[in-house]
């Protein structure tokens, strides 16, 4: 049917105008989300400077505690991805924020190695399934052309996380020392865990889980938004578990992410160790310096997300940010007696590794739907995330054999530009949409 060059600028006018109900609607509270998400995740790298003098731990011990967090995590993904895209994002995302903050908070009270390792363990299990539950969750209202700039506004969580936890984190520890009997890293982890169960019964009254429940949306434009994802599905796969769990394709997506998610938690979980080796004293000041490399992160990250989707163009919008972010952390080594070039070195490895993770998230959502997309998102995550175990330990035995993270660093660099070239070996035409 022929459409006039007027019939197409209103029907963009309307479609643009529902897009902005939905993002004005879904993301400012899917972000707030994540970033208790991430917070309650990583605030362990600060409780580190106190907890492990506190209780006796090595940074050995520290490591694998941090990393275990992971194996509860990758153990039920799967299965808690399958389970939200069954029952829906409301209920199912409310049961993992409540779960998450109460086991978070509980952690104030670990006295012991194997207590730490149980309750990172029962958090892990607790947030299993959040993140592809909301990677898969944005698909149902967002066609792909759409996903790339909206995915990295909702990750963009991640460097702010540490805007706003970083200076919080120092304070907490720098002011509660034995209030109430309690020392300064107990309360950090109660406080941090506080908003994940608020936002958690929130989620159970604000969220939709679906575009034909959403009273904030008028019929015409719900009929509207539900041809363009109609639309963009059609050539999407959609098989059974044990097909897609046997795809040499999500294999090779699954390896790519754990070398992007060993940078991520290597400088996620050791960033406050590492300034502190820079000479840094005070947990305060500490905070307040791990914002800047979130703050240039934040930025990034926007620009390089609407770049991607402007030009329809995924593999060299992953790849480069990746290579950068191996440069920033071997110049962090080479410059660590150098505060402010050491800064700036983390700053731009800090950009370039969270940078990955929107768009590398654009990759699988643009050929998969239906169950593959729930259960291939969700195993992708569970086996990047390996390294999300692996990267702490490892760095936490080099820095005990060698009294340094320098070694570490190198080593998280040589993943990183491998996910790089195995980004570019993705077939392009699958995948810029």
């Amino acid at each position: 049917m022929y459409m006039n060059d007027d019939s197409q600028s209103k029907e963009s006018a309307i479609e643009k105008a529902a897009y902005a109900k939905i993002t004005w609607h879904l993301i400012p509270f899917l972000f707030v989300c994540y970033i208790t998400a991430y917070l309650d995740r990583v605030n362990i790298g600060f409780a580190k400077l106190q907890m492990l003098s506190d209780l006796k731990f090595s940074e050995t011990a520290f490591g694998f505690g941090a990393g275990i967090f992971f194996i509860g995590y990758i153990v039920f993904e799967v299965p808690s991805n399958i389970a939200m895209y069954k029952v829906g994002a409301r209920i199912w995302i409310t049961r993992i924020m409540l779960s998450w903050g109460i086991v978070s908070g509980l952690t104030m009270f670990v006295t012991s190695e194997w207590a730490f390792y149980v309750m990172r363990f029962l958090l892990g299990i607790a947030e299993a399934g959040f993140f592809p539950c909301i990677i898969l969750y944005l698909t149902y209202w967002y066609p792909s052309e759409r996903r790339g700039k909206i995915t990295t506004i909702f990750m963009v969580a991640v460097p702010v996380s540490g805007v706003i936890g970083g200076p919080l984190s120092g304070w907490i520890l720098q002011n509660m020392v034995g209030i109430m009997g309690y020392a300064a890293w107990q309360w950090l982890f109660l406080i941090e865990a506080i908003p994940a169960v608020l936002m958690g019964l929130l989620a159970f009254i604000y969220l939709k889980d679906g575009i034909e429940k959403a009273v904030w949306l008028s019929e015409s434009e719900k009929i509207m938004i539900q041809k363009r994802i109609q639309a963009d599905n059609e050539h999407k796969e959609d098989h059974a578990l044990g097909q897609v769990l046997s795809s040499a394709r999500l294999w090779g997506l699954a390896f790519i992410y754990f070398c992007y998610v060993m940078g991520l938690y290597g400088v996620g979980f050791w960033l406050p160790t590492i300034i502190k080796e820079m000479g840094v004293t005070g947990a305060l000041n500490i905070g307040l310096l791990s914002t800047i490399p979130s703050a240039v992160a934040v930025v990034g990250m926007v620009y390089v997300g609407g770049s991607s989707d402007r030009h329809r163009e995924r593999r060299w919008h992953v790849a480069i940010p990746a290579i950068l972010g191996a440069a920033g952390l071997m110049f962090s080594t080479l410059f660590s007696c150098n505060t402010v070039l050491a800064m700036a070195a983390l700053s731009l490895a800090t950009f370039g590794i969270v940078t990955t993770f929107p768009l590398f998230w654009s990759l699988p959502t643009a050929f998969l739907r239906g169950t593959a997309a729930a259960a291939g998102i969700a195993f992708i995550n569970s086996f990047g995330n390996l390294s999300g175990f692996l990267s702490p330990y490892l760095i936490g035995l080099i820095k005990d054999t060698t009294n340094s993270t320098n070694a570490g660093m190198y080593m998280l660099a040589g993943f990183l530009v491998v996910g790089a070239l195995l980004t570019l070996s993705f077939p392009s035409e699958l995948v810029n949409r």
